[in-house]
């Protein structure tokens, strides 16, 4: 059987791209229920380096699977697929792609507790070195 490597090595540059997108968005809706990577494994019936592959990108979900993991998460089909929440509708709203600095947040946003405490610290020494 092929490891998740080699099944996203398979994917095209437009299905990567995707499947990114999909994995931050279960991601976030999955922490903004304080729902961890285990619990939302045990939901689905799956392993939690199964789920952790999906929110990284590296493994295609089958429908099956996402249309539990949409239940699950309290979103529609639409909102897991394109991303049409309250949250990403009004960021489309904008004109051009995202910045550097919004996805470097949401990638912030996908790290342990310790190292978003570490990058928040450092944030603060440098705005406040700033604002003197």
């Amino acid at each position: 059987m092929p490891s998740a490597v080699q099944r996203m090595s398979a994917m095209t540059p437009k299905d990567k791209d995707f499947y990114t997108d999909l994995g931050l968005r279960i991601a976030l809706a999955r922490k903004a229920q304080n729902i961890t990577q285990q619990q939302m494994a045990t939901m689905l019936g799956i392993s939690q380096q199964t789920v952790a592959h999906y929110e990284g990108g590296r493994l295609r979900i089958s429908v099956f699977t996402l249309r539990h993991l949409a239940e699950v998460l309290n979103f529609t089909l639409d909102e897991m697929v394109d991303g049409n929440d309250g949250m990403a509708a009004k960021e489309k709203s904008r004109r051009g792609p995202d910045s550097k600095l919004h996805l470097q947040i949401e990638k912030v946003r996908l790290l342990p507790r310790t190292k978003q405490q570490f990058v928040m610290d450092m944030l603060d020494t440098v705005i406040q070195q700033s604002a003197t």
